[in-house]
């Protein structure tokens, strides 16, 4: 059971660094496809396929694993997982041709799936309900990192020392993560023991299941409506937004310190105000990619927008993980986070195909159009989720 008493920093920062390996061994191609690409003798867009089949697999794989494992222990399975990811970019460093390659970031997607399925729930096994915000920002805290740190120093060790040396590197740091958790990560009891003659609850049964999709829906619409505009965001900074090629990477550098900004700030309001603190986030979000979309030729402007962006946006991940593990009963906890890991991955792909449409049908000036849209909407059904199980507590109260 959590400590009532002991915030479980060690447990928590441990976690924190598993993820921050995790997610960049996910990322880490994305920066060096046209090394990886020269290389392997294939084109650019074939090279980007093996970030979407990585995303593909998570997506299919992520709650059939989960369902196979759940009777294994938490921590044994964080472990195996970090050393099945640490071998998949062995795998990776060393492929011959590209498919080798392909099956490599197959198996790594498998283990990343799995991953992210255990860790998502690991937090709310070490601390009680009312420091589960806290929690999950520290431990989401290792992805923010990956993004602002572990990719971009990846990327330039590859271009240094080559693709493959970048992935053995990141493959004996996995390792040498496994052995931290191996030490320092508390074991957890995940399973709930049944009372004396008490019968076991199909899962379609729990009552908290309805709830669970919403967030799932929620996660869907928010991660579509925030990739459908950020993924094609250099190119909108350049053509209109007119600031030069150069200046691109500095602002992802400034958007991705913002959204640390943002995870800090989710840590401290989201146990004092979770249903407000969401909502003022996404409406803080679309008021920025409003200004973005209305002020495009100010470079200032777009600037400051961009980085409100950043902020508002760090968090929301973290919120929703937390919303999601206040929802989910303690038996569906793990059941929760493998869904949650599936919207939060269909909707990064889904993202980028709905830009690709849009862009297709339209140009880039309607992709912060789309993504209103989409937040709006996800902020919609959030809210009126939260009015519906407020005005059911408040009548079975009466």
């Amino acid at each position: 059971m959590p400590n009532e008493t002991r915030f479980p920093w060690v447990g928590l920062l441990t976690l924190a660094g598993a993820i921050f390996v995790s997610v960049t061994s996910e990322f880490l191609p994305t920066g060096l496809l046209p090394d990886m690409a020269r290389d392997l003798d294939v084109s650019l867009s074939t090279a980007g396929l093996l970030v979407t089949v990585f995303a593909g697999t998570v997506v299919v794989a992520t709650t059939p694993l989960a369902a196979m494992t759940r009777n294994v222990s938490r921590k044994a399975l964080v472990v195996i997982v970090l050393l099945v990811i640490a071998l998949a970019n062995l795998l990776a460093a060393i492929a011959p041709t590209y498919e080798l390659l392909v099956g490599a970031r197959i198996l790594g997607g498998l283990a990343h799936g799995l991953f992210w399925a255990v860790v998502a729930a690991y937090s709310a096994h070490l601390v009680p309900p009312h420091q589960l915000g806290k929690a999950v920002a520290i431990t989401s805290g290792g992805g923010s990192a990956a993004f602002v740190l572990g990719v971009p120093v990846g990327t330039a060790l590859g271009h240094v020392l080559g693709w493959r040396v970048a992935f053995m590197i990141i493959a004996g740091i996995v390792v040498v993560l496994a052995l931290v958790v191996t030490k320092y990560l508390p074991a957890v009891q995940h399973k709930v023991p049944l009372r004396t003659g008490e019968i076991p609850i199909p899962a379609h049964r729990d009552r908290s299941l309805p709830g669970i999709i919403i967030v799932c829906v929620v996660i869907l619409l928010v991660l579509t409506a925030h990739n459908t505009f950020y993924t094609y965001i250099a190119p909108w900074l350049m053509q209109i937004a007119g600031f030069p090629e150069a200046s691109v990477a500095f602002l992802l550098f400034l958007f991705g310190g913002a959204g640390a900004v943002g995870l800090v700030i989710a840590g401290f309001a989201t146990d004092r105000f979770p249903k407000r603190g969401f909502a003022i986030a996404v409406l803080g979000l679309m008021a920025a990619i409003t200004v973005l979309a209305a002020v495009s030729a100010n470079q200032i402007v777009v600037t400051a927008a961009f980085v409100v962006w950043g902020v508002t946006f760090g968090g929301i991940p973290a919120m929703l993980q937390t919303r999601m593990l206040h929802t989910a009963s303690f038996r569906l906890r793990d059941l929760a986070a493998a869904l949650q890991t599936t919207a939060f991955n269909v909707g990064i792909g889904g993202g980028a195909l709905l830009g690709a449409l849009v862009l297709d049908g339209f140009d880039l000036t309607a992709l912060p159009v789309a993504a209103l849209i989409l937040f709006a909407t996800g902020l919609v059904l959030s809210v009126s989720a939260d009015a519906v199980r407020a005005a059911r507590a408040r009548r079975t109260t009466q």
